[in-house]
């Protein structure tokens, strides 16, 4: 299971990226190349939706089925063991939130740069008519 986190960290990393460089000032050269990988990746990117629920699912599956460790009911161990699987869960969700909010980010940014692209284009026809 370890790998599934490794890979869902590597994808928000690189949507946090991507968004960090589509908002810098001054890197107008680079920007429309970015933009375009950006819109390319937009769509396999999407498939960290349904992979985020079958995480969570996955979370939510442990905590329903862990042993509860009330009391004096367990070793002291054991209740460690229990409270490191609840921080690695919570721990593994605000992981999962990162990831689908990145990508909301980084498609409503892409969006509205694609949008001031067209804009601006707009205008310097509008002025070269003129």
């Amino acid at each position: 299971m370890a790998l599934e986190w490794v890979v869902l960290g590597y994808a928000a990393a690189a949507e946090a990226i991507m968004i960090v460089l589509l908002t810098m000032p001054g890197l107008d050269g680079l920007r429309k190349g970015l933009v375009a990988v950006t819109r390319n990746l937009l769509k396999p990117f999407l498939s960290i939706v349904p992979f985020c629920l079958f995480l969570l699912m996955d979370i939510y599956w442990k905590y329903e089925t862990m042993p509860s460790c009330d009391g004096e009911s367990c070793t002291p161990s054991e209740h460690l063991r229990h409270q490191k699987s609840m921080m690695k869960s919570q721990r593994n969700a605000i992981l999962i939130a990162a990831a689908l909010v990145f990508y909301w980010i980084l498609f409503s940014v892409t969006h509205l740069v694609v949008k001031i692209e067209q804009l601006n284009q707009r205008v310097e026809r509008l002025k070269n008519k003129d």
